[in-house]
């Protein structure tokens, strides 16, 4: 039988990947250094449960090396409430956006260097600016932003269930994939999530952007 896909977090350990794909892929940037779209994905090959690197500290990322023996600690602190629960709503024309701060990953992909989403939210009466805003939103790899209709629908996009390693980034966790925390709890299961892979973020397991504030980088 098919392995069941899921991500677990294991104690002061690596991540087992079970039955999900990897792949690799990173940000595409204008010249200036704004994030405007995703690389296409690079398969990586994998036999069986895959454990990828947490602490941040392995020789063969993404793979674990075991480097996390030489002490780590990996306590789980994010909050396992909703997003729902957690979330704050902007009204939009014709949608909202709501957002929840915590899960930011500091990707970029919510502004350029003259504004931001948020700012662009009372303008959304233009056909063009809003479908701009939802693009946007579409490519927040941790899903910390999401845009939905008023019927409650929310603008995700169609991922098939895969785990991809960003160059120097999180790990982006796609299709409604589950992650089990270490003592067994499954967390909410979304469609896009980002766990952090340098070992620094303050809401572990999931990434707070700390991989920029380190310089994590990958050989």
């Amino acid at each position: 039988m098919p392995e069941e896909p899921r991500v677990v977090v294991t104690e002061d350990g690596p991540y087992e990947v079970h039955g999900v794909p990897l792949c690799r892929t990173s940000q595409v940037e204008t010249e200036y250094g704004e994030p405007v779209d995703w690389a296409p994905d690079v398969p990586v090959a994998s036999r069986g449960v895959a454990r990828l690197c947490r602490c941040g500290r392995s020789s063969t990322k993404p793979f674990c090396d075991d480097s996390h023996e030489e002490g780590f600690d990996g306590t789980e602190v994010a909050d396992r409430r909703t997003y729902d629960e957690r979330k704050t709503t902007f009204p939009a024309q014709g949608f909202v956006l709501d957002d929840d701060p915590p899960l930011c990953t500091d990707a970029g992909y919510c502004g350029d260097r003259f504004e931001h989403v948020w700012t662009m939210l009372d303008r959304t009466s233009d056909p063009e600016l809003a479908e701009r805003v939802r693009a946007m939103v579409r490519r927040c790899p941790s899903g910390r932003i999401v845009t939905r209709d008023p019927d409650g629908t929310r603008d995700e996009p169609a991922y098939p269930p895969s785990v991809a390693i960003v160059t120097d980034g999180p790990l982006w966790v796609r299709g409604g994939v589950p992650v089990v925390a270490a003592d067994g709890t499954t967390y909410e299961v979304r469609n896009r999530q980002t766990l952090c892979r340098c070992g620094e973020s303050d809401n572990k397991p999931f990434c707070d952007g700390s991989h920029k504030q380190v310089g994590f980088r990958e050989p």
